[in-house]
């Protein structure tokens, strides 16, 4: 947590400094705080107010690195490429259709282990068109070999990208930090943003050691023949492997210099739950209200969030969940003809566990609907009345 304060606050020193703010708005300090010296820039509604924010601080001087617009989010991330690998930190956002006109893009990166960092502003996918929350975009890409964190907050989304930046330098992956759109990119909160300083202890330069050096000209990229692309590829599945550990010891050293930590999952009323709801971004916040008033009503029920999405963290979720009767899913997100996403990749993780907890998926907020205390209590009851096994997602409407 921040000891300084500005000048022209006036206030005690040792007092918390904090500003009221968007959460797109927090993930711009969290990109100025990082000293990026280039930012890929394509506008797109819900993030464009990132690009604002650091385009006024560009022209204003407060942001020391560059601003290089280009002519559609592709190119964004080509231009991302190209300048990390010349040992540069980067940054781009985008949303819904930039991030799939990204998609062949995201393979190079993660390919040519290029540690960008990218903001995703979840907004649902054409067609029908609309501007609303819907995390299915970036879920898309999870087999693009780009980490992902799901933001609960503006707080978190600020802390998550400077995290971020620190473990995709130290494996050499890109990252990408999902909020979900206007829930948490337009809604505004008091920010804790960090000292500069701070940060910079935090978070060494890069130092990338397969950089373009003009005095050791190299070529990346290559063809391959078949053995070889299968190294490249098993190299980096290590690497995203190992990015469970190296989050939650990046967690905990921002935690140390900063006072606040999130884990790669967090569990809330959980030791003696029998039913434990899963959630993931923003509906966790809500989710928590109506987990103290079931509590208050004298049911065992639990929460766990997950925050860390790819690599899965099947390890810790496992160990969380031994022992539990039920659990109940709520995805912002469909697979259609499979069901919730994170869902799939629970009960995936959960085949290495006995007794199997029963696991429930529910389909809520789909495109921005909305999922109030009120819908989340009945998931619970749902949940403990039923007793068989259910694949299939249930779809969380007005008459549930």
């Amino acid at each position: 947590m921040c000891k300084v304060l500005p000048e022209k606050c006036g206030c005690d020193e040792g007092a918390v400094m904090k500003e009221f703010m968007t959460g797109n708005h927090a993930i711009a300090n969290a990109v100025r705080l990082c000293r990026t010296p280039l930012i890929a820039a394509y506008p797109i509604t819900p993030q464009t107010s990132i690009y604002e924010k650091l385009s006024e601080w560009e022209a204003s001087g407060v942001l020391k690195g560059i601003m290089m617009r280009t002519e559609s989010e592709h190119s964004a991330m080509a231009s991302c490429i190209a300048a990390s690998l010349t040992g540069v930190r980067t940054f781009t956002a985008t949303s819904s259709q930039g991030l799939a006109l990204m998609h062949e893009m995201l393979h190079f990166a993660s390919g040519c282990r290029a540690p960008v960092v990218m903001a995703n502003v979840n907004r649902l996918l054409a067609a029908p068109w609309g501007f609303w929350a819907d995390q299915t975009d970036s879920l898309s890409q999870r087999d693009t070999g780009w980490i992902q964190f799901y933001a609960e907050n503006g707080q978190e989304a600020l802390d998550s990208v400077i995290q971020a930046y620190k473990i995709a330098e130290q494996v050499y992956l890109p990252a990408m930090v999902a909020i979900e759109a206007f829930f948490v990119s337009h809604f505004m909160e008091p920010i804790d943003l960090p000292d500069q300083d701070a940060v910079d202890r935090f978070l060494p330069p890069l130092d990338l050691p397969h950089r373009f050096n003009i005095d050791k000209p190299g070529y990346l990229v290559p063809v391959v023949p078949q053995e070889l692309y299968r190294e490249y590829k098993h190299m980096a599945f290590l690497s995203m492997d190992s990015v469970k550990e190296i989050a939650i010891k990046v967690d905990r050293e921002y935690k140390e210099e900063f006072g606040r930590g999130y884990g790669i999952i967090e569990p809330f009323m959980f030791d003696d739950a029998e039913i434990v709801l899963v959630t993931a971004g923003s509906i966790t916040s809500t989710a928590r209200v109506a987990i103290k008033s079931l509590r208050d009503d004298g049911y065992k029920v639990g929460l766990l969030k997950i925050r860390l999405f790819r690599p899965f963290p099947r390890e810790a979720a496992c160990a969380a969940l031994l022992g539990k009767k039920k659990v109940g899913v709520i995805d912002r997100n469909i697979s259609i003809g499979s069901g919730g996403i994170f869902c799939q990749e629970l009960r995936g993780a959960l085949l290495g566990i006995a007794p199997q907890p029963l696991t429930y998926s529910y389909i809520a907020g789909i495109g921005g609907s909305d999922v109030d205390v009120e819908t989340i209590r009945k998931v619970a009851f749902d949940v403990m009345k039923r007793t068989e096994p259910k694949e299939e997602a249930i779809w969380i409407k007005e008459d549930f």
